[in-house]
């Protein structure tokens, strides 16, 4: 369920609607289909996943941290991707972190902050935010900043306290988070059946083999693990020694 393969397929199916919309488009339409994909461990595997995404004439729109201790969305390595996919006609949005914050005025006016510093070190406009764990009380506050998108106001997202069988929406919300489908697959039943969808993935999630969970946070990790080692190597000319033996025995093999 979390493979190339299997992404491919929601976009087939989302293009055969041909309802297919970005954030502002959808704010006029009477039906739409919306794709996020909300980044928190890997800029690098976003980028694949967009390269997926080439791959079927298809764009989408990808959510960035700030504030994130996995990943420099300001280092040069990352910057390059991020632009890259910018320039083949992603959208690219913060995804805010509240970090904590309560106080609602305080973060609308740390996200319009996080907003335009993104905008100024990337030489774009960004004018779309995600809100990362959103609480209810973030929720329930249906933020709507002038001149900027959230992604979780009402016209793209229906907030109920308690949501059961029987609770109207007039948002079909999907999202993979913890590598589980919550409020249905998005296959043609509910992609087809609702006139109005945002469908939410984590990119770190997605791999060309489709890992379950265990293998691909074991994956990942190991990625990470050897980004960090890379990065050492190429700032400290006395670590080339150290190199091989940390690559052996700090990486994770099988």
């Amino acid at each position: 369920m979390f493979s190339f393969e299997d992404y491919k397929e929601i976009i087939r199916i989302i293009k055969s609607t041909g309802r297919y919309a970005n954030y502002k488009e959808a704010l006029n339409r009477d039906k739409f289909i919306l794709m996020r994909h909300d980044v928190e461990y890997s800029v690098e595997r976003a980028y694949n996943l967009s390269k997926v995404e080439a791959s079927m004439d298809f764009t989408s729109t990808y959510f960035f941290q700030w504030t994130n201790n996995s990943y420099n969305i300001l280092s040069r390595k990352n910057m390059d991707m991020v632009k890259d996919m910018h320039e083949r006609g992603h959208e690219i949005g913060l995804h805010y972190a509240l970090n904590g914050m309560t106080d609602m005025e305080q973060a609308r006016k740390q996200i319009v902050k996080e907003i335009n510093i993104i905008s100024e070190m990337f030489g774009f406009k960004v004018d779309t935010f995600s809100v990362h764990r959103p609480s209810k009380d973030i929720l329930r506050e249906n933020i709507k900043l002038p001149g900027i998108i959230n992604a979780y106001q009402d016209e793209f997202f229906t907030f109920a306290e308690n949501v059961t069988a029987d609770t109207q929406i007039a948002v079909k919300y999907m999202s993979d988070s913890n590598h589980t489908w919550r409020y249905g697959y998005p296959d043609e039943k509910n992609i087809l059946g609702h006139g109005k969808v945002q469908i939410l993935t984590h990119p770190f999630a997605w791999t060309k083999e489709g890992y379950d969970n265990f293998d691909n946070y074991k994956t990942l990790v190991t990625e990470k693990t050897e980004e960090v080692i890379h990065s050492i190597n190429n700032e400290c000319k006395d670590f080339v020694e150290y190199k091989d033996w940390f690559m052996e025995h700090a990486v994770l093999h099988e």
